[in-house]
């Protein structure tokens, strides 16, 4: 019981008309993730050691809901025995969502989740039917274009409840079957100040942006939704990274694309995400990523039959694990690895005070220390 009441008063999650709204009295909002704060470091802790050893790897967990992912009967109990971290919604009626999270959110008080979508201009009326009209991504050319659109998208989505963009796609190509009209274009030059602004504009609507897909899905051929597909030789769009990460993107999400004939970067016909190379020493180090790294849907055929692939993309450094088919399941095979290798332990446990940063500076959770 003084467990509970504890966790009660640190976890607190808005209620007011957006599940996202900041409450009374948070003292931290997202342009506050990268700085130097002694006491948003103390809160993390604090927070951190308020968690059993489970429901802390369930950070990490974004399972989903909506007409293309789990129904509710299968989340409910997740949500209710606190094995997820956050939700991902597909596609359904915006009201419908708005009660879902709500409810979820009753049911998980004391322990808030994560909302995030699929909200990109060009899915955003397909995703969510019956919001307003909008260009498809590659249509904004501008940046009062972009600066538009993310400011609707951004209200319907805070109205709504969620927290999480999975958006811009900064992939460059409008040719590729999996992006098609999902980029900002095919010249990086040009993406790079659309995307930060896209970025920049989400991220002071105290929405999380994210880059996307890591090291670059535009110009390999093929679709990681079906198949495992392969960038050959250099990695032409990881350019275009270095100008978002230093715009300050609280997250990117990493492609189930391999890559051959690199021989620094070569992932050994394994996708990306579960390659430590690309997500560890490409983006963590190399470009000096400090934000939270998510995979792409761990459901995907490019990973689906991959044996312990969600344990494998933790243990390449991924901090979120998107859409795993087995949540219980990855939970236990990270702490049985946690277990017996030290080194993957401590480099877990910062992969989920990175998700408490984040949700203690989206205002989701506050407690006893002040600014």
């Amino acid at each position: 019981m003084q467990r509970f009441f504890t966790l009660s008063i640190l976890f607190i999650v808005g209620i007011t008309q957006s599940a996202c709204s900041q409450p009374n009295g948070a003292r931290f909002q997202l342009q506050d993730f990268y700085s130097t704060n002694p006491k948003l470091d103390a809160q993390v802790d604090l927070v951190f050691d308020q968690l059993k050893a489970d429901e802390r790897v369930a950070q990490m967990i974004i399972t989903s809901l909506g007409k293309l992912g789990k129904p509710m009967n299968v989340v409910e109990p997740l949500v209710a025995n606190h094995k997820v971290g956050g939700v991902i919604f597909l596609s359904g009626d915006p009201g419908q969502f708005m009660e879902d999270i709500r409810m979820l959110g009753d049911m998980s008080v004391g322990y808030p989740l994560l909302m995030s979508m699929d909200a990109e201009p060009s899915l955003f009326n397909r995703r969510l039917p019956g919001t307003p009209p909008m260009s498809t991504t590659n249509e904004l050319k501008t940046i009062e274009a972009i600066e538009g659109a993310v400011q609707v998208i951004d209200s319907t989505l805070t109205n709504i409840g969620f927290h999480h963009n999975y958006a811009p796609v900064i992939d460059v190509s409008p040719d590729n079957e999996a992006i098609g009209n999902r980029t900002l274009g095919s010249d990086s030059t040009t993406i790079i100040p659309l995307a930060n602004a896209f970025i920049r504009q989400t991220q002071a609507d105290q929405i999380v942006a994210t880059a996307k897909h890591f090291p670059g899905h535009g110009r390999v051929s093929g679709d990681t939704h079906k198949k495992l597909v392969y960038i050959d030789g250099e990695l032409t769009e990881v350019s275009l990274y270095k100008p978002v990460i230093n715009a300050g993107v609280l997250s990117i999400m990493v492609a189930h694309v391999a890559i051959e004939n690199n021989e620094k970067y070569g992932t050994g016909g394994m996708p990306s995400t579960l390659s430590p190379v690309v997500v560890t020493e490409l983006l963590r180090k190399e470009l000096g990523f400090e934000g939270l790294i998510i995979t792409d849907a761990m459901n995907m055929g490019a990973v689906a039959e991959i044996p312990q692939s969600t344990l494998l993309a933790a243990k390449a450094g991924c901090d979120m694990i998107l859409m795993p088919p087995d949540e219980e399941g990855t939970i236990s095979a990270i702490m049985n690895e946690m277990a017996s290798d030290p080194a993957f332990k401590q480099q877990v446990e910062a992969s989920i005070k990175r998700v408490i940063r984040l949700k203690l500076c989206l205002g989701m959770i506050y407690g006893p220390f002040t600014n």
